[in-house]
């Protein structure tokens, strides 16, 4: 007789247990359908979703993005990453730790509760794997790494700089002028940090290196991956990716769309480049499941972090 509770997400018998026999369209929705987890004893990665998005400036909704790129990426666990030579989940047991609790009754005090959700997990030796949300939730999550390790160099894909001035005022909750903060408070070192496929304009890069959409359109992508890894040289190194880097024509499911973006292929290409890295953080954002068309966008953020996973799993020891 069948085992009608064998549903990974609760019984897998170990966290790097294979699900490639599961089906994709049941089961709970835990990311590539990894082991949900209370403890984080043992685990290397934890997945964490990040359901904010009072921090947009257009339209609102990624506070759905997490429970999104999960249901999406029940479509790649049924066999090992593509084009990747290794299976990530033999390399490093990752679990999903559910989803970091923010209090929308009390605004003030959700980026300290991001921050300190993510301090608990890397007090504890493990690397997390950020589901947003709005890109907001990278400056938290930024500040709780830059304690233990110091300032990163940032490697940040996106449409927008999110380096707009937030002037002498009190600092805003903004996912526009979160980096701006990063830089002046020396959780990033702008000298060591790159921003790729960037459409919009901004005429004060803080010293950070902008290789925009154009430029990746127009040289070969080992070129950009070149630059990539020139700039951040062997610093240890955060890496966020903001899905309206990509066009809207592969991800129509995003808070402030700009045309002219890039290819989920080049996106990919660019993203096996980084191999071998030293990451020590990642995470995906801004992907909005009301905006989306055939879950694409969705789909697109699983696969991303599905690639940075592969990305930890090559990094030095």
């Amino acid at each position: 007789m069948s085992d009608f509770r064998r549903d990974y997400a609760f019984t897998a018998p170990d966290t790097r247990a294979t699900t490639h026999d599961e089906y994709m369209y049941a089961g709970a929705l835990s990311f590539c359908r990894r082991k949900y987890a209370t403890s984080l004893e043992g685990a290397d990665v934890a997945v964490m979703g990040v359901p904010f998005d009072t921090a947009v400036t257009n339209r609102p909704g990624t506070r759905f993005g997490p429970r999104a790129v999960r249901a999406a990426s029940t479509n790649l666990a049924w066999a090992r990453a593509w084009p990747s030579a290794f299976d990530p989940f033999e390399r490093l047991s990752v679990v999903d730790y559910g989803d970091i609790w923010c209090d929308h009754g009390h605004p003030e005090q959700v980026p300290h509760d991001i921050e300190a959700a993510i301090a608990g997990v890397l007090g504890q030796g493990v690397k997390t794997l950020l589901i947003g949300g709005d890109h907001f939730t990278t400056y938290p999550a930024l500040k709780a790494h830059a304690a233990k390790h110091g300032p990163l160099a940032l490697i940040h894909f996106d449409a927008h700089t999110d380096t707009w001035s937030d002037g002498d005022g009190p600092k805003r909750i903004d996912h526009g002028t979160m980096f701006w903060h990063a830089v002046h408070e020396g959780l990033i070192d702008p000298a060591r940090s790159i921003q790729v496929g960037i459409r919009t304009t901004n005429d004060d890069p803080l010293g950070i290196l902008i290789r925009d959409a154009a430029e990746v359109h127009e040289t070969p992508l080992s070129e950009t991956v070149a630059a990539i890894r020139n700039r951040v040289g062997d610093a240890p190194c955060y890496l966020t990716f903001d899905i309206d880097c990509l066009d809207p024509a592969f991800a129509p499911g995003t808070g402030t769309p700009v045309v002219g973006g890039l290819t989920t292929h080049q996106a990919m290409t660019l993203l096996r480049g980084l191999a071998g890295l030293d990451i020590r953080g990642a995470d995906v954002v801004e992907v909005s499941p009301a905006y989306d068309v055939g879950e694409i966008t969705a789909l697109a953020g699983a696969t991303v972090a599905l690639q940075m996973l592969c990305l930890y799993a090559e990094c030095p020891a």
